[in-house]
Protein backbone atom coordinates (compact mmCIF):
# COMPACT_ATOMS: atom_id res chain seq x y z
CA UNK A 1 0.00 0.00 0.00
CA UNK A 2 1.31 3.48 -0.44
CA UNK A 3 1.94 4.10 3.22
CA UNK A 4 4.29 1.29 3.39
CA UNK A 5 7.74 2.10 4.81
CA UNK A 6 9.99 4.50 2.45
CA UNK A 7 7.02 4.30 -0.23
CA UNK A 8 4.89 7.15 -0.64
CA UNK A 9 4.01 7.67 -3.90
CA UNK A 10 7.20 9.80 -4.56
CA UNK A 11 9.83 6.99 -4.74
CA UNK A 12 11.86 6.38 -2.35
CA UNK A 13 12.34 9.09 0.57
CA UNK A 14 14.62 9.65 3.62
CA UNK A 15 14.61 10.28 7.13
CA UNK A 16 13.43 9.02 10.17
CA UNK A 17 9.64 9.20 9.55
CA UNK A 18 9.62 7.01 6.57
CA UNK A 19 6.39 5.48 6.25
CA UNK A 20 4.27 7.92 8.59
CA UNK A 21 1.20 9.01 6.60
CA UNK A 22 0.01 12.28 7.77
CA UNK A 23 -3.40 14.19 6.34
CA UNK A 24 -2.94 18.35 7.43
CA UNK A 25 -6.26 19.98 7.23
CA UNK A 26 -4.40 23.49 8.00
CA UNK A 27 -3.75 27.20 6.67
CA UNK A 28 -1.15 29.56 7.36
CA UNK A 29 1.98 28.46 9.38
CA UNK A 30 1.49 26.81 12.83
CA UNK A 31 -0.06 23.58 11.97
CA UNK A 32 1.83 23.30 8.18
CA UNK A 33 4.78 23.69 9.80
CA UNK A 34 4.68 20.84 12.52
CA UNK A 35 3.60 18.65 8.84
CA UNK A 36 6.27 20.35 6.98
CA UNK A 37 8.98 19.39 9.16
CA UNK A 38 7.65 15.42 9.05
CA UNK A 39 7.43 15.67 5.29
CA UNK A 40 11.51 16.45 5.55
CA UNK A 41 12.20 13.63 7.96
CA UNK A 42 10.27 11.30 5.40
CA UNK A 43 6.28 11.43 5.91
CA UNK A 44 4.01 11.46 3.79
CA UNK A 45 1.96 14.93 4.19
CA UNK A 46 -1.25 15.01 2.55
CA UNK A 47 -2.20 18.51 2.91
CA UNK A 48 -6.41 18.95 2.10
CA UNK A 49 -7.19 21.92 0.62
CA UNK A 50 -9.85 24.81 -0.69
CA UNK A 51 -10.12 25.64 -4.64
CA UNK A 52 -8.72 28.56 -3.03
CA UNK A 53 -5.31 27.31 -1.70
CA UNK A 54 -4.15 27.75 1.79
CA UNK A 55 -4.26 31.67 2.07
CA UNK A 56 -0.67 31.58 2.83
CA UNK A 57 -0.25 30.82 -1.13
CA UNK A 58 -0.79 34.57 -1.18
CA UNK A 59 0.55 36.26 1.61
CA UNK A 60 3.22 38.26 -0.24
CA UNK A 61 0.44 39.32 -2.77
CA UNK A 62 -1.14 40.72 0.55
CA UNK A 63 1.71 42.26 2.04
CA UNK A 64 2.02 44.38 -1.47
CA UNK A 65 5.16 41.99 -2.29
CA UNK A 66 4.55 39.71 -5.38
CA UNK A 67 7.23 38.73 -6.56
CA UNK A 68 6.03 35.38 -8.63
CA UNK A 69 7.73 32.94 -6.34
CA UNK A 70 6.46 32.70 -2.45
CA UNK A 71 9.55 31.24 0.02
CA UNK A 72 7.28 31.48 3.48
CA UNK A 73 5.09 29.30 2.01
CA UNK A 74 7.94 27.13 0.32
CA UNK A 75 9.51 26.42 3.30
CA UNK A 76 6.79 24.84 5.63
CA UNK A 77 5.05 23.21 2.61
CA UNK A 78 7.79 21.28 0.73
CA UNK A 79 7.52 17.87 -0.29
CA UNK A 80 3.84 17.41 0.75
CA UNK A 81 0.72 16.58 -1.56
CA UNK A 82 -1.76 18.54 -2.04
CA UNK A 83 -5.46 17.54 -2.44
CA UNK A 84 -8.60 20.05 -3.21
CA UNK A 85 -11.46 18.65 -1.74
CA UNK A 86 -14.68 20.65 -1.20
CA UNK A 87 -15.62 20.53 2.61
CA UNK A 88 -18.63 22.34 2.27
CA UNK A 89 -20.33 19.30 0.95
CA UNK A 90 -20.79 15.99 2.26
CA UNK A 91 -18.86 14.17 -0.24
CA UNK A 92 -15.74 15.99 0.66
CA UNK A 93 -15.78 15.87 3.80
CA UNK A 94 -16.34 12.00 3.99
CA UNK A 95 -13.11 11.95 1.83
CA UNK A 96 -11.08 13.94 3.73
CA UNK A 97 -12.44 11.71 6.76
CA UNK A 98 -12.08 8.65 4.32
CA UNK A 99 -7.88 10.06 4.17
CA UNK A 100 -7.64 10.13 8.38
CA UNK A 101 -9.03 6.70 8.35
CA UNK A 102 -5.32 5.03 6.76
CA UNK A 103 -3.74 7.60 8.70
CA UNK A 104 -0.97 7.91 11.37
CA UNK A 105 -1.72 11.24 12.09
CA UNK A 106 -4.44 14.00 11.59
CA UNK A 107 -2.58 17.56 11.97
CA UNK A 108 -4.90 20.96 12.38
CA UNK A 109 -5.31 24.32 13.16
CA UNK A 110 -9.00 24.81 11.95
CA UNK A 111 -11.62 26.36 14.70
CA UNK A 112 -13.39 23.55 16.66
CA UNK A 113 -16.57 24.65 15.40
CA UNK A 114 -15.86 24.38 11.79
CA UNK A 115 -14.07 20.64 12.63
CA UNK A 116 -17.56 19.59 14.65
CA UNK A 117 -19.64 20.98 11.84
CA UNK A 118 -17.52 18.83 8.67
CA UNK A 119 -17.18 15.71 11.12
CA UNK A 120 -13.72 16.14 11.01
CA UNK A 121 -13.40 16.33 15.20
CA UNK A 122 -11.08 14.35 17.49
CA UNK A 123 -13.98 12.43 18.80
CA UNK A 124 -15.12 11.68 15.04
CA UNK A 125 -12.00 10.79 13.28
CA UNK A 126 -10.39 8.63 16.51
CA UNK A 127 -13.92 6.52 16.77
CA UNK A 128 -13.18 5.49 13.16
CA UNK A 129 -9.75 5.05 13.32
CA UNK A 130 -8.10 4.20 17.07
CA UNK A 131 -4.40 4.50 16.27
CA UNK A 132 -4.65 8.26 14.60
CA UNK A 133 -2.99 10.47 16.13
CA UNK A 134 -4.73 13.71 15.84
CA UNK A 135 -3.07 17.39 16.67
CA UNK A 136 -5.25 20.18 17.01
CA UNK A 137 -3.39 24.09 17.29
CA UNK A 138 -5.43 26.58 18.24
CA UNK A 139 -4.67 30.47 19.21
CA UNK A 140 -6.03 30.39 22.76
CA UNK A 141 -6.49 26.73 24.27
CA UNK A 142 -8.91 24.14 23.63
CA UNK A 143 -10.74 25.36 27.07
CA UNK A 144 -11.82 29.03 28.45
CA UNK A 145 -13.97 31.90 26.60
CA UNK A 146 -11.71 32.75 23.98
CA UNK A 147 -11.57 28.79 23.15
CA UNK A 148 -12.49 29.60 19.74
CA UNK A 149 -11.11 32.95 18.95
CA UNK A 150 -9.38 33.63 15.82
CA UNK A 151 -5.95 34.88 16.20
CA UNK A 152 -2.79 35.28 14.20
CA UNK A 153 0.50 34.53 16.06
CA UNK A 154 0.82 38.65 16.45
CA UNK A 155 -1.76 38.38 18.51
CA UNK A 156 -1.65 35.21 20.98
CA UNK A 157 2.04 34.64 20.88
CA UNK A 158 3.27 38.08 20.52
CA UNK A 159 1.00 40.09 22.38
CA UNK A 160 -1.38 38.32 24.63
CA UNK A 161 1.44 35.73 26.05
CA UNK A 162 3.69 38.90 27.15
CA UNK A 163 6.35 38.70 24.81
CA UNK A 164 5.73 43.03 22.84
CA UNK A 165 5.50 44.10 25.98
CA UNK A 166 8.22 42.02 28.06
CA UNK A 167 10.41 43.62 25.51
CA UNK A 168 8.77 47.27 25.00
CA UNK A 169 11.45 49.76 26.67
CA UNK A 170 9.50 51.66 29.09
CA UNK A 171 7.66 54.66 27.02
CA UNK A 172 8.29 52.90 24.08
CA UNK A 173 5.62 51.47 21.44
CA UNK A 174 5.83 47.86 20.92
CA UNK A 175 7.72 45.82 18.61
CA UNK A 176 6.24 44.22 15.70
CA UNK A 177 7.43 40.40 15.02
CA UNK A 178 8.74 38.84 12.25
CA UNK A 179 6.32 36.93 9.99
CA UNK A 180 5.88 33.03 11.39
CA UNK A 181 8.04 33.79 14.69
CA UNK A 182 5.09 32.36 17.14
CA UNK A 183 4.14 30.36 14.41
CA UNK A 184 7.42 28.41 13.92
CA UNK A 185 7.95 28.38 17.57
CA UNK A 186 4.46 25.99 18.30
CA UNK A 187 4.66 24.39 15.22
CA UNK A 188 8.41 22.48 17.14
CA UNK A 189 5.78 22.37 20.13
CA UNK A 190 3.18 20.25 18.10
CA UNK A 191 6.00 18.63 16.49
CA UNK A 192 7.23 17.23 20.09
CA UNK A 193 3.37 16.56 20.84
CA UNK A 194 3.07 14.67 17.88
CA UNK A 195 6.11 12.62 18.49
CA UNK A 196 5.32 11.93 22.00
CA UNK A 197 1.74 10.57 21.43
CA UNK A 198 3.55 8.13 18.65
CA UNK A 199 5.59 7.16 21.29
CA UNK A 200 2.80 6.12 23.62
CA UNK A 201 1.14 4.48 20.70
CA UNK A 202 3.74 1.96 20.61
CA UNK A 203 2.87 0.79 23.86
CA UNK A 204 -1.00 1.51 24.49
CA UNK A 205 -1.68 0.62 20.65
CA UNK A 206 -3.87 3.46 20.51
CA UNK A 207 -3.65 7.12 19.34
CA UNK A 208 -5.14 10.18 21.17
CA UNK A 209 -5.32 13.95 21.21
CA UNK A 210 -2.50 16.00 21.34
CA UNK A 211 -3.13 20.12 21.40
CA UNK A 212 -1.14 22.87 21.48
CA UNK A 213 -1.82 26.73 21.34
CA UNK A 214 0.26 30.03 20.11
CA UNK A 215 -1.08 31.15 24.17
CA UNK A 216 0.72 28.22 25.35
CA UNK A 217 3.75 28.83 23.85
CA UNK A 218 4.00 31.85 23.72
CA UNK A 219 3.49 32.03 27.86
CA UNK A 220 6.75 29.46 27.49
CA UNK A 221 8.70 31.28 25.09
CA UNK A 222 9.43 34.10 27.88
CA UNK A 223 8.75 31.49 30.98
CA UNK A 224 11.61 32.71 32.51
CA UNK A 225 9.67 36.14 33.10
CA UNK A 226 6.14 34.67 33.52
CA UNK A 227 7.11 32.21 36.12
CA UNK A 228 9.07 35.03 38.01
CA UNK A 229 5.72 36.79 37.52
CA UNK A 230 3.90 33.89 39.19
CA UNK A 231 6.06 33.23 42.28
CA UNK A 232 5.67 36.86 43.17
CA UNK A 233 2.32 36.94 42.90
CA UNK A 234 1.55 39.23 39.65
CA UNK A 235 4.26 41.73 41.08
CA UNK A 236 5.09 43.73 37.63
CA UNK A 237 8.36 43.30 36.18
CA UNK A 238 11.14 45.70 35.35
CA UNK A 239 10.66 47.15 31.86
CA UNK A 240 13.66 46.47 29.26
CA UNK A 241 16.47 48.94 29.67
CA UNK A 242 18.20 51.05 27.34
CA UNK A 243 21.47 49.75 26.60
CA UNK A 244 23.28 52.11 28.87
CA UNK A 245 21.54 50.98 31.45
CA UNK A 246 22.41 47.42 31.58
CA UNK A 247 23.23 46.18 35.27
CA UNK A 248 26.01 43.88 33.90
CA UNK A 249 27.94 46.16 31.03
CA UNK A 250 29.59 42.05 29.62
CA UNK A 251 25.99 41.63 28.83
CA UNK A 252 24.95 44.08 25.99
CA UNK A 253 25.16 45.48 22.19
CA UNK A 254 27.90 47.33 21.00
CA UNK A 255 29.00 48.94 17.56
CA UNK A 256 32.39 49.34 16.09
CA UNK A 257 34.48 51.44 14.08
CA UNK A 258 32.07 51.20 11.43
CA UNK A 259 28.75 50.76 13.44
CA UNK A 260 28.79 47.34 12.82
CA UNK A 261 26.70 45.73 16.27
CA UNK A 262 27.97 42.58 17.97
CA UNK A 263 26.98 41.74 21.57
CA UNK A 264 29.12 40.46 24.68
CA UNK A 265 28.07 37.14 26.10
CA UNK A 266 29.58 37.82 29.76
CA UNK A 267 26.96 36.77 31.80
CA UNK A 268 29.37 35.21 34.55
CA UNK A 269 30.69 39.25 35.28
CA UNK A 270 33.44 38.37 37.81
CA UNK A 271 34.62 35.44 35.60
CA UNK A 272 34.73 37.44 32.36
CA UNK A 273 35.37 40.62 33.42
CA UNK A 274 39.70 39.71 33.29
CA UNK A 275 39.18 38.59 29.67
CA UNK A 276 37.71 41.82 28.33
CA UNK A 277 40.02 43.94 30.28
CA UNK A 278 43.26 42.21 28.00
CA UNK A 279 40.90 42.42 25.10
CA UNK A 280 40.18 46.66 25.36
CA UNK A 281 43.93 46.66 26.49
CA UNK A 282 43.31 47.88 29.81
CA UNK A 283 44.51 45.13 31.92
CA UNK A 284 44.75 46.87 35.30
CA UNK A 285 41.16 47.28 35.14
CA UNK A 286 40.88 43.34 36.16
CA UNK A 287 42.08 44.25 39.85
CA UNK A 288 41.19 48.08 40.22
CA UNK A 289 38.16 48.36 42.66
CA UNK A 290 36.50 50.62 40.98
CA UNK A 291 35.58 47.87 38.16
CA UNK A 292 36.69 44.53 39.60
CA UNK A 293 33.51 43.20 41.11
CA UNK A 294 29.97 42.91 39.54
CA UNK A 295 28.84 45.20 42.56
CA UNK A 296 31.14 47.91 40.94
CA UNK A 297 30.35 47.64 37.76
CA UNK A 298 26.69 47.53 38.43
CA UNK A 299 27.40 50.79 40.41
CA UNK A 300 28.87 52.55 37.64
CA UNK A 301 27.44 50.72 34.87
CA UNK A 302 26.68 53.73 32.45
CA UNK A 303 30.45 54.88 33.06
CA UNK A 304 31.72 51.08 32.34
CA UNK A 305 29.32 51.16 28.73
CA UNK A 306 30.97 54.54 27.87
CA UNK A 307 34.39 53.15 28.49
CA UNK A 308 33.53 50.26 26.15
CA UNK A 309 31.63 52.03 23.71
CA UNK A 310 34.77 54.43 23.29
CA UNK A 311 37.21 51.37 23.00
CA UNK A 312 35.12 49.23 20.19
CA UNK A 313 35.09 52.40 18.12
CA UNK A 314 38.67 52.78 17.43
CA UNK A 315 38.61 49.31 15.82
CA UNK A 316 36.41 46.95 12.76
CA UNK A 317 34.78 43.81 13.71
CA UNK A 318 37.04 42.37 11.54
CA UNK A 319 39.81 43.10 14.05
CA UNK A 320 38.11 42.86 17.20
CA UNK A 321 36.76 39.25 16.84
CA UNK A 322 40.15 37.76 16.61
CA UNK A 323 41.37 39.75 19.75
CA UNK A 324 38.27 39.04 21.56
CA UNK A 325 38.88 35.18 20.74
CA UNK A 326 42.23 34.99 21.84
CA UNK A 327 41.47 36.45 25.15
CA UNK A 328 38.50 33.86 25.36
CA UNK A 329 35.74 36.98 25.22
CA UNK A 330 32.67 35.64 24.67
CA UNK A 331 30.75 37.27 21.77
CA UNK A 332 28.73 36.96 18.77
CA UNK A 333 27.87 39.50 15.54
CA UNK A 334 24.91 40.58 15.44
CA UNK A 335 23.57 39.33 11.78
CA UNK A 336 21.39 41.23 9.52
CA UNK A 337 19.03 38.88 7.73
CA UNK A 338 20.64 38.25 4.60
CA UNK A 339 24.04 38.33 6.45
CA UNK A 340 22.85 34.92 8.06
CA UNK A 341 21.79 33.56 4.35
CA UNK A 342 25.67 34.17 3.46
CA UNK A 343 26.88 32.79 6.61
CA UNK A 344 29.23 30.25 6.31
CA UNK A 345 28.84 29.18 9.67
CA UNK A 346 24.69 28.72 9.29
CA UNK A 347 25.92 26.38 6.02
CA UNK A 348 28.01 24.31 8.22
CA UNK A 349 25.73 23.85 10.71
CA UNK A 350 23.58 22.43 8.12
CA UNK A 351 21.22 25.38 8.15
CA UNK A 352 20.63 25.69 5.04
CA UNK A 353 19.34 22.92 2.34
CA UNK A 354 18.80 21.77 -0.99
CA UNK A 355 15.47 21.48 -2.41
CA UNK A 356 14.54 19.84 -5.51
CA UNK A 357 12.26 22.07 -8.19
CA UNK A 358 9.35 21.16 -10.44
CA UNK A 359 11.76 22.40 -13.09
CA UNK A 360 14.79 19.95 -12.12
CA UNK A 361 17.76 21.55 -10.10
CA UNK A 362 17.83 22.84 -6.65
CA UNK A 363 17.30 25.96 -4.84
CA UNK A 364 18.68 26.52 -1.11
CA UNK A 365 16.11 26.87 1.57
CA UNK A 366 15.74 27.28 5.20
CA UNK A 367 16.57 23.64 6.78
CA UNK A 368 14.30 22.20 9.69
CA UNK A 369 16.54 22.52 12.91
CA UNK A 370 17.16 18.87 13.93
CA UNK A 371 19.26 16.07 12.09
CA UNK A 372 19.75 12.20 12.91
CA UNK A 373 23.05 9.87 12.46
CA UNK A 374 21.53 7.13 11.12
CA UNK A 375 18.44 8.19 9.47
CA UNK A 376 19.49 11.28 7.37
CA UNK A 377 16.49 13.51 6.11
CA UNK A 378 16.26 15.18 2.84
CA UNK A 379 13.41 17.37 1.61
CA UNK A 380 11.29 15.04 -1.40
CA UNK A 381 10.49 17.96 -3.66
CA UNK A 382 8.94 21.17 -3.81
CA UNK A 383 6.10 22.89 -2.64
CA UNK A 384 3.02 21.40 -4.45
CA UNK A 385 0.63 23.39 -6.54
CA UNK A 386 -2.73 23.78 -5.01
CA UNK A 387 -4.27 20.15 -5.83
CA UNK A 388 -1.69 19.07 -7.84
CA UNK A 389 -1.86 15.33 -6.48
CA UNK A 390 -6.00 15.19 -6.07
CA UNK A 391 -5.87 12.46 -8.18
CA UNK A 392 -3.06 10.64 -7.60
CA UNK A 393 -4.07 10.95 -3.78
CA UNK A 394 -7.37 9.51 -4.58
CA UNK A 395 -6.07 6.42 -6.89
CA UNK A 396 -3.76 5.51 -3.67
CA UNK A 397 -7.24 5.66 -1.48
CA UNK A 398 -8.61 3.09 -3.93
CA UNK A 399 -10.78 5.16 -6.28
CA UNK A 400 -10.48 4.29 -10.30
CA UNK A 401 -10.86 6.95 -12.78
CA UNK A 402 -14.73 6.44 -13.20
CA UNK A 403 -15.15 6.68 -9.53
CA UNK A 404 -12.99 9.92 -9.28
CA UNK A 405 -15.14 11.29 -12.42
CA UNK A 406 -18.15 10.85 -10.23
CA UNK A 407 -16.65 12.52 -7.45
CA UNK A 408 -16.12 15.52 -9.51
CA UNK A 409 -19.82 15.35 -10.88
CA UNK A 410 -20.65 15.64 -7.55
CA UNK A 411 -18.83 18.79 -6.73
CA UNK A 412 -16.56 17.11 -4.09
CA UNK A 413 -13.53 17.68 -5.79
CA UNK A 414 -12.73 20.47 -8.71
Amino acid sequence: MWWEAGVVGRGTVAGPMAGLKVVELGMWVAAPAASGILADWGADVVKIESADGDPFRWFLAFMGADIGINPLFELDNRGKRSIVLDLATERGCELARQLADGADVFVTNMRASALDRMGLDHASLMARNPRLVYSLVTGYGVEGADRDRASFDFGAFWSRAGIAASITPEGGDPPYQRPGMGDHTTGLGTLAGILGALWARERSGRGQLVTTSLLRTGIYFVGSDVNLALRLGGVPLPKMRDRTAMPNPLVGYYRDRDGKWFCLLGLQGDRHWPDVARAIGRPELADDPGYASLAARRERGPGVIAMLDEVFATRPLAEWGPILDANDVWWAPVLEVHEVALDPQVRAAGGVVAVPTNEGGDVDMVASPVDFSDTAWAPAGPSPEIGQHTEEVLLDLGYDWDGIGRLREEGAIP
